[in-house]
């Protein structure tokens, strides 16, 4: 097996608030709508043929502008979907949010641990890998899904400082063969 995925952190969103979109309906800010636009430069040489997204809207919305440049379908996945931490939204989420990263078998009522996370997004990544196999793929997802499926592969330094510190879009490519996985992207060491 040898892939290439290119994960995609959605760009920057509507902020949560109690009463506001959902998490599956939370668009892009007009500053986000831009920001998906900017990275279409930057993806188009991988040459990609697929792309697939979490089927949040910030996600979907962040790789349309590619997919239509390409002339692609975006695909959804709901393996891909942001961490559901449990908690509805709050001001002070980074301090629940540090406390998950140091106690990743926490799991609040009705949400999922970071170690349930980290075994679904590694899994999903892999899936997606073995169906498209010698290409490269965009996969359109979010923050903590990300950093955890990088745990799941093996990379050590990341940690809730990493996940809190990654950019909006922020782009990561893994190469997956056989027998090891390589990551490049914003706050990873370099190869």
């Amino acid at each position: 097996m040898r892939s290439t995925l290119i994960l995609l952190r959605h760009a920057t969103p509507v902020i949560p608030t109690p009463g506001g979109p959902d998490d599956y309906t939370r668009p892009l800010t007009t500053q986000g709508h831009r920001q998906a636009h900017s990275v279409i430069d930057e993806l188009i040489p991988l040459a990609p043929r697929a792309i697939v997204s979490s089927p949040y809207l910030r996600a979907v919305q962040t790789v349309q502008p590619l997919a239509q440049a390409l002339d692609l379908p975006v695909q959804t996945d709901h393996e891909l979907r942001e961490w559901d931490s449990g908690l509805a939204p709050r001001r002070d989420y980074a301090r629940h949010y540090a406390i998950s990263w140091m106690m990743p078998r926490l799991a609040r009522a009705g949400g999922e641990s970071l170690d349930q996370l980290t075994l679904r997004a590694a899994g999903a990544l892999i899936a997606l890998a073995d169906r498209h196999f010698d290409s490269t793929v965009v996969i359109g997802s979010h923050g903590t899904f990300i950093a955890r499926a990088l745990v799941g592969f093996g990379f050590t330094d990341v940690d809730w400082g990493f996940s809190h510190a990654m950019p909006m879009p922020a782009i990561y490519r893994l190469e997956l063969a056989d027998d090891h996985v390589r990551a490049s992207g914003p706050g990873l060491p370099g190869p």
